[in-house]
């Protein structure tokens, strides 16, 4: 299937846009010592969720040849990266405001950095190898997956654990 200029990118905006909002919707009214409790043992609570989601937009500015835009969190990696495990707070997660603030000025930054690229740069190789370039072998097709499908994991896990945590639905 052949894109014409500029298609793909008005498409991943606006759905960046809808995720961005919808995390939003899912934190707002979740009270601050709340953030990292766990209904149950095996849910994600909300510190998590936000907090894996956050250092993805750096990866993806490095992707788009806009490294200067990076501001990594110290120890988000160490916390929040595919592989770690969600854990009890014992004091090791940051506060609901550093995490949140956090994952808008991110996303919010590398929207506005796709808003400005060429949109041949999203048909260039992935540049990271192995399975996720054997899942998305452009990064148009990484930097789709990132900001929806893998958005839409997380924050669906935060939707549960906000029926879990006896908090209403925000749709």
């Amino acid at each position: 299937m052949t894109t014409t200029a500029g298609h793909t990118l008005e498409a991943i905006i606006p759905a960046a846009n809808l995720m961005v909002g919808y995390a939003k919707l899912l934190t707002d009214d979740i009270p601050a010592d709340r953030f990292c409790e766990l209904p149950h043992p095996t849910m994600n609570h909300p510190a998590f969720c936000i907090g894996h989601l956050s250092i993805y937009p750096d990866r993806m500015l490095d992707m788009i040849g806009r490294s200067e835009l990076r501001r990594e969190q110290k120890g988000f990696s160490e916390l929040f990266a595919a592989g770690v495990a969600c854990a009890p707070d014992t004091g090791q997660y940051p506060d609901k405001k550093t995490i949140c603030d956090y994952y808008h000025d991110r996303h919010t930054t590398l929207i506005a950095a796709l808003e400005g690229i060429d949109e041949s740069v999203l048909a260039q190789q992935n540049p990271v190898e192995g399975r996720f370039r054997d899942m998305a072998p452009t990064i148009g097709a990484a930097v789709v997956f990132l900001l929806t499908a893998h958005a839409g994991v997380h924050l669906g896990q935060l939707s549960a654990w906000r029926r879990a945590a006896n908090l209403p639905s925000v749709m």
